[in-house]
């Protein structure tokens, strides 16, 4: 049985990264071009319309005083910059969305490396199940992770690369677009 979408379960949910230096936020979407509303989030200038939890890591970072938009490098501004980001993302079926929403929450992106993994992975799916929840029927996927197949399990395959959106050594997310908002759930890995 699925558990009802709330405050509470969502924040529950995010619970999921509270092991990895993961950035989540979830913002109204307001631009026809959805590469703006991503921009917006990671600018952290937009906030998620229900006052529900978000996750920032670097919230309280003295590099955010120099730089606003650290660890990030530049989001794009404009239209024109919009359209250059579409290339850097490829676009994720729904069915593979579970298992990349789970991997972002383990450090390494590996779970032959994560400890307890069959004890724990239970849990897991089921906070991964509860953000999914979120974002409906039509909601597009894209990740910025390379991957083999038409419809990639996350767990069973390596990640076959990546185009980095920070200044760290790598960092994987996903991002999900509909209608109405725009997530971003993304894990950073500083070297």
């Amino acid at each position: 049985m699925r558990e009802p979408l709330t405050s509470e379960t969502w924040a529950d949910a995010l619970d999921l990264y509270e092991s990895s230096y993961t950035f989540v936020s979830v913002a109204p979407r307001d631009h026809a071009q959805w590469w703006l509303d991503f921009a917006s989030i990671v600018r952290l200038e937009a906030r998620d319309p229900r006052g529900w939890r978000s996750i920032d890591p670097d919230e309280e970072e003295f590099d955010l005083r120099v730089d606003p938009i650290y660890p990030w490098l530049a989001p794009p501004a404009t239209i024109e910059e919009a359209e250059r980001f579409h290339g850097r993302v490829r676009e994720l079926p729904r069915s593979s969305v579970r298992s990349l929403l789970v991997l972002l929450g383990i450090l390494g992106l590996d779970v032959a490396k994560a400890s307890n993994w069959e004890r724990r992975r239970p849990g897991m799916e089921r906070r991964a199940d509860v953000i999914m929840s979120r974002f409906p029927s039509g909601t597009r996927f894209h990740s910025n992770l390379g991957w083999k197949g038409d419809h990639p399990d996350f767990y069973e395959q390596p990640v076959t690369g990546m185009d980095p959106f920070s200044r760290f050594g790598w960092d994987a997310g996903l991002i999900a677009v509909n209608d109405a908002e725009v997530g971003v759930f993304w894990a950073f890995e500083p070297i």
